[in-house]
């Protein structure tokens, strides 16, 4: 997003970013500590953690400096090594990692854009090199020892089917089977009607399961070959998902949800999403309703990572996510039906969970733990899938995620970080011991981990009442006033911790955040109303986004605390964030100048009639079908008072506006929107530009570039002599 920005200051900050040096040294020796960005953007993101099903092999990506492998590691002794030989940032996303039933070979997905939500017209994969050459996503294959990758075929979300080594995925709504040795082309699995999409192979990996979307409704259906029809399980007009084998692949469990249909319904309405789970007699195709959840908003399928997913068990239970008691907690229920356990009780919030080998253990990382702080925190933990009875695995003032056990039951994997030192794998014995960090010397030897700040767990509270948690960064030294920003993450389904976050996109802005600190900036990161981590409640606010804005609120209240500090200067107070953190940027600076003097907005949204909002039946509502002529008038007038560009009139700080310019999560047109009704109100706009890239910035350089951009605009606001 960007306004009038004279080709002067672009180019200046390009410049900057380009020779990756840190922000202007005249600023910079303002503060005896500064760290250079290039420097804190230096660390390597590891994720996509998978375990082989035998032994004790794991296997990680690491985007270091926007280079992406893949990288081992065999216990017990776990020496991490590369397994790909990538060189470039390419910006080709490395992601859907899997193992053979063997532990011998990995396959997995290059390319792409996987957090996006919308497909690029004409389906094309993102190019944020702008290389002349169009770039595919594509499914290879490799051996755990390295060698040359072996090409599968274009497509996504592989499949390994076990025992027969046929690979399949999908290409284009359609499901394509590759042998996993490359030996022959990828061929079209079947035709059907609908998107063919979710392959799930039975445990003999004969038959393979998948959902067949309509639109309006979904299957789950059965493929086997080519001489004998596909079947449907229980069909219905039901949308039908996420469909997993029991182990002796007698039975299917999946997800119902209701039609898409109805009665329309106010735009403003939050209606309830209900749902239930399903187990289907493969044999005869015929399905029963094991569990269902309640009507109200809070038992709604879980939104949330891990929401909408069934795991079957050890002794025929289903493990799932439900957020029925307030709380994703994790239940299991018989697979024929009866009573669902509450496997983890409390008032704390369940995300990564996995099964243990011999299915008997689900292990999860949570933000429980005996430190009042670890709310803002995440700790593992192990439960049984027959009893309500959690464990901790780590604890102390780390960040745990994304755990996996080891084929052999003797290990759980996941990545760490803390306040200093960033994300790295590591393994803890699965019966409890003391944890080890693997891959540490992919970390630059001269990382300034030591001149971090701790970031301080700061409480506002927001005019309406709502608690709202903070983190604080101020490094130490001086007396003088400071200047201090807001920094505002998107999602809006993110939580920012009291360290290194466990998304790369927040890892950086956490870096970022580091980096202004240390130039004398005070930062505030607030964890608004709509993000996750304290309940159903703050996660779904009445009158939140485009039905009100409410969370804005949250936004205001941090940046009245700012004002009450005795360091803070308060007319040098900015706002800066991207994505939802974006559009409340805008919303901060459009109708509270008189608080937030300069911000930097980054692929925000500024009018909610732009993002993805379905036009209702106008004809059905003027008849009196549901929606009423009145209802539609308040709900354009809500969605037009919410978005940023109502407050344009009121809007007088000075802004930097930075999009990339193939976004598939915030039409690139609301920054020129923007910019033009900015220009007209005489508002001092400036605009950064990255053609070819996305959302999520693919490459690093482009990462590079923009927090740099950023860094820089605040200290030309604030810091200049």
């Amino acid at each position: 997003m960007k306004l009038r920005i004279k080709l002067r200051t672009v180019a200046i900050l390009l410049k900057i970013a380009a020779v990756g040096i840190a922000w202007p040294q005249a600023v910079a020796a303002q503060t005896a500590s500064a760290l250079s960005l290039d420097q804190l953007l230096s660390y390597p993101f590891p994720s996509n953690v998978v375990a082989s099903p035998v032994g004790a092999t794991i296997a990680w990506t690491f985007n270091e400096r926007g280079v992406r492998n893949i990288y081992a590691a065999e216990g017990p002794e776990f020496a991490a090594r590369k397994i790909t030989s990538y060189g470039d940032d390419d910006g080709q996303e490395l992601t859907n990692l899997s193992f053979a039933d063997d532990g011998g070979t990995i396959v997995y997905v290059r390319g792409g854009d996987h957090g996006a939500n919308w497909p690029a017209e004409g389906n094309l994969m993102p190019n944020p090199a702008s290389s002349p050459t169009q770039p595919h996503m594509q499914v290879w294959a490799v051996s755990i020892k390295g060698g040359a990758p072996r090409l599968l075929g274009e497509g996504d979300s592989p499949v390994i089917a076990p025992h027969t080594n046929r690979v399949a995925f999908v290409r284009e709504h359609k499901i394509w089977i590759a042998p996993l040795d490359g030996s022959k082309p990828a061929e079209l699995a079947f035709f059907a009607k609908g998107s063919s999409e979710a392959p799930a192979w039975s445990p003999d990996g004969q038959t393979l399961a998948f959902v067949s979307n309509r639109d309006d409704h979904s299957f789950v259906a059965l493929y086997t070959v080519a001489t004998q029809p596909i079947r449907y399980l229980a069909p219905s007009t039901s949308r039908d998902s996420a469909p997993a084998w029991s182990t002796d692949g007698r039975q299917i469990a999946f997800v119902r949800q209701p039609g898409r249909g109805g009665v329309p319904r106010s735009l403003l309405a939050q209606p309830p999403a209900p749902w239930s789970i399903w187990v289907s007699d493969v044999a005869n195709g015929t399905a029963r309703e094991v569990w269902a959840s309640g009507n109200k908003a809070v038992d709604s399928i879980p939104g949330v990572e891990g929401g909408g997913r069934v795991q079957w068990a050890a002794g025929g239970r289903l493990v799932f996510l439900s957020y029925q008691d307030g709380w994703p907690h994790l239940y299991s229920v018989p697979s024929a039906g009866g009573q669902a356990l509450l496997l983890t009780p409390g008032n704390f919030w369940i995300e990564f969970s996995t099964l243990t080998a011999d299915r008997r253990f689900v292990v999860y990382n949570s933000n429980a733990g005996t430190d009042r702080y670890d709310i803002d925190r995440r700790h593992l933990y192990k439960v049984p899938v027959d009893t309500a009875a959690p464990a901790p695995l780590t604890s102390g003032r780390g960040i745990e995620w994304e755990p996996v056990v080891t084929g052999d039951g003797k290990f759980v994997a996941y990545i760490a970080s803390d306040a200093q030192r960033p994300p790295l794998p590591a393994v803890i014995p699965f019966e409890g011991g003391a944890p080890r960090t693997l891959a540490a010397d992919r970390l630059p030897a001269n990382y300034p981990s030591a001149q971090l700040v701790t970031p301080e767990s700061v409480i506002v509270r927001s005019s309406d009442g709502v608690e709202v948690h903070c983190q604080l960064f101020k490094a130490a030294g001086g007396t003088a006033k400071r200047p201090a920003l807001v920094y505002v993450h998107g999602g809006p389904q993110r939580q920012m911790l009291l360290g290194w976050h466990y998304m790369y996109y927040y890892a950086n802005d956490y870096a970022a955040n580091q980096a202004l600190a240390s130039r004398g900036f005070i930062v505030l990161s607030v964890n608004y109303r709509l993000g996750i981590g304290y309940g159903h409640a703050f996660h779904n606010p009445e009158r939140g986004g485009a039905r009100g804005a409410s969370e804005y609120l949250d936004v205001l209240a941090a940046g009245q605390y700012l004002q009450t500090r005795d360091d803070v200067d308060t007319k040098r107070i900015g706002i800066w964030g991207g994505s939802y953190g974006g559009y409340l940027t805008a919303l901060a600076l459009g109708r509270n100048s008189d608080i937030f003097a300069a911000g930097v907005d980054i692929h925000g949204v500024h009018n909610w009639d732009r993002q993805g909002r379905p036009a209702p039946d106008l004809k059905s509502a003027y008849a009196g079908d549901g929606i009423l002529e009145d209802d539609l008038k308040q709900a354009a007038r809500v969605t037009y008072e919410s978005s940023p560009i109502s407050a344009v009139p009121t809007w007088k700080s000075p802004v930097l506006l930075i999009h990339a310019d193939d976004d598939r999560n915030v039409e690139f047109h609301q920054t020129v929107d923007l910019k033009k009704r900015l220009m007209e109100k005489g508002v001092k706009v400036e605009e950064l530009v990255i053609p070819d890239d996305i959302h999520d910035f693919l490459l690093w350089s482009n990462w590079q570039t923009v927090t740099t951009a950023a860094g820089t605009y605040f200290e030309k606001m604030f810091l200049k002599e």
